[in-house]
């Protein structure tokens, strides 16, 4: 098995394991159970993959006589070898076919009366974790992690930045594919090729709706031919090296667009992407930042036609804390970046949509992406 290790030096994992650990001490819970994931990565420097054999980071509360422990499968243990265990005081305890690697979990935390679990662990581990600490209460693991995940320090906004720019090289190239004639499946294979190009490890999400399907928010490709006067909504994204993801969307037109409306229902959208990121700052609410796009639009007439929220968090994973979405009153503070996206969706006929990542600062946001907003009109 080969184990994606990310680039981060041992002091800042250091830090990250105190900090949760005390997080752990604070929410009530004796332990962390991190299954591989991007859990597992921030904490460990390394992801891995989750498979019917268990791979277990067993990170004591704060104050605990326990000390951490790495349960992983002797035959996947080599793929781990460039993560720093031993300065990290973490034991590695390997197992093979036919041992219990759940009573390995037990004996590290004897007596613990409550577990959290990371969020994405398998149900064929946390089930089997259950019956091995039979009087331990288990929780998810989420609401602890993620309020150190959240906010993001200067290495991990680099990475952002990293990823940001890899994926403004994609688009600035979108003349190179999206034209009338071709399918958007073909222009796709082109991006996602270009995605890895540019500097990402793989094309994580490619999404060419065009005309119609431009209508649907999460379309991906399909083979309908793209047609002169078409309106193409073009969102992509993925990982580069450090782990870190890129995402962002531009709406493009093949030609003059097919339809009159157009140029100035892109315009009330423009509009309201610019409003949010205006509004995005420390100490404003996530759901002010949504609402900041989403009056624009609705004043405008097209609220029914904005059907998804404003944005998500993004970092290790594509879509983490915080959302940019109505009803979260999360106070945003600085280090943290998430996605500002609205878009005008109108079925049957075409859809538009303008992504960009920002990070907040204390002074308020920055884009993380560049390219222009404008409708890029693309001409043979």
């Amino acid at each position: 098995m080969s184990v994606s290790t990310a680039m981060i030096d041992v002091d800042s994992l250091r830090d990250r394991f105190r900090r949760a650990a005390e997080a752990a001490a604070s929410a009530g819970v004796d332990a962390l159970l991190v299954s591989p994931g991007s859990d597992l990565r921030y904490l460990l420097g390394a992801g891995g993959s989750s498979f019917e054999r268990l791979t277990c980071l067993v990170l004591p509360a704060a104050g605990s006589a326990a000390e951490p422990a790495l349960v992983v499968p002797k035959l996947e243990y080599p793929g781990y070898a460039g993560v720093p265990t031993d300065d990290l005081g973490v034991h590695v305890s390997t197992w093979v076919d036919g041992e219990d690697p759940y009573r390995l979990v037990a004996d590290v935390l004897k007596a613990s009366k409550s577990v959290a679990v990371t969020d994405m662990m398998p149900a064929l581990h946390t089930l089997g974790l259950r019956d091995a600490l039979p009087d331990a209460r288990q929780s998810l693991a989420g609401p602890v992690l993620r309020e150190l995940r959240m906010r993001k320090d200067a290495g991990e906004i680099e990475a952002l930045r990293k990823a940001g720019a890899a994926i403004d090289r994609v688009h600035a190239r979108m003349g190179e594919w999206l034209r009338a004639g071709r399918t958007e499946a073909e222009v796709g294979a082109d991006i996602a090729a270009a995605i890895v190009e540019e500097g990402h490890t793989v094309a994580d999400f490619v999404i060419v709706g065009s005309g119609p399907n431009g209508a649907s928010p999460h379309h991906g490709v399909s083979d309908r031919v793209i047609e002169q006067g078409d309106v193409v909504v073009v969102d992509i994204g993925g990982p580069v090296p450090e782990g870190y993801n890129s995402d962002s969307t531009r709406t493009y037109a093949v030609g003059t667009p097919a339809f009159d409306d157009v140029a100035s229902t892109y315009a009330v959208l423009q509009a309201a992407q610019q409003a949010a990121v205006d509004a995005a700052g420390p100490g404003v609410t996530a759901e002010a930042v949504d609402a900041a796009a989403r009056d624009v639009i609705a004043d405008a007439g097209f609220g029914e036609f904005f059907v998804h929220r404003t944005g998500h968090g993004i970092g290790l994973d594509v879509h983490e804390d915080p959302y940019i979405v109505s009803g979260n009153d999360l106070v945003l503070e600085a280090g943290m970046a998430f996605s500002v996206e609205p878009g005008i969706y109108l079925p049957g006929r075409w859809g538009a949509r303008i992504e960009d990542i920002v990070v907040v600062t204390e002074e308020g946001a920055v884009r993380l992406n560049t390219r222009p907003h404008e409708l890029a009109v693309l001409h043979p």
